[in-house]
């Protein structure tokens, strides 16, 4: 046995993706089992809309998301564009993405507001299960009033999946005049059905 090897706790990976209300200083947290991949992002999505955002914003008429440039809901990804194209039909109401540019994380409120003190509040706290994780991101709370609620979330979630072109052809993405690599619109079915008339 290598002196290095230790015993393995965990019951396997735990991956975290997160969502997190501005103004209401509120998160939410998806924990995966298995990848961090664009449907995985975009499940999460859903999850927080059905358990958290459509209770705070029934009468909301399109979504503004602001997430990082890379990663599973890279600017770049097709996936990640596809997947949130069923999810834009599926609401029913357009989803704008607005990306950081590459470099500029840092500045996403989630990461200082929200995941910062999910590390805190369990730093040296062994996470040898699944809801050891869901149970401490759920406990993690501020000064401030921060509020997250988690969920685990089973579903496989196969890697190295392609997005044909004739399924991109599906995705209604309009382009925003300034800088429009990292910043579009997907317009739902509704949307669309009106363009027509």
């Amino acid at each position: 046995m290598n002196t290095y090897d230790f015993i393995r706790l965990g019951e396997g990976p735990a991956i975290p993706y997160g969502a997190y209300d501005v103004s209401r200083n509120e998160g939410f947290v998806n924990v995966g089992m298995t990848h961090d991949t664009a449907e995985f992002a975009v499940e999460s999505l859903r999850h927080w809309w059905k358990l958290v955002g459509q209770d705070h914003y029934p009468k909301a008429r399109s979504l503004l998301l602001c997430a990082d440039g890379g990663g599973s809901n890279s600017s770049r990804t097709r996936a990640w564009k596809y997947h949130l194209q069923q999810l834009a039909d599926e609401l029913g109401i357009p989803i704008t993405v607005c990306h950081y540019p590459p470099g500029t994380s840092k500045w996403n409120k989630i990461e200082h507001r929200m995941f910062s003190h999910i590390s805190m509040n369990w730093a040296g706290q062994p996470l040898v299960s699944y809801q050891a994780v869901v149970n401490l991101i759920g406990a993690t709370t501020t000064r401030k009033g921060l509020k997250i609620q988690a969920r685990l979330d089973a579903k496989t979630y196969p890697t190295k999946t392609k997005i044909s072109n004739q399924q991109m052809k599906s995705v209604s993405l309009k382009p925003h005049g300034t800088h429009p690599q990292w910043n579009y619109t997907i317009i739902g079915n509704a949307d669309r059905e009106i363009g027509k008339t």
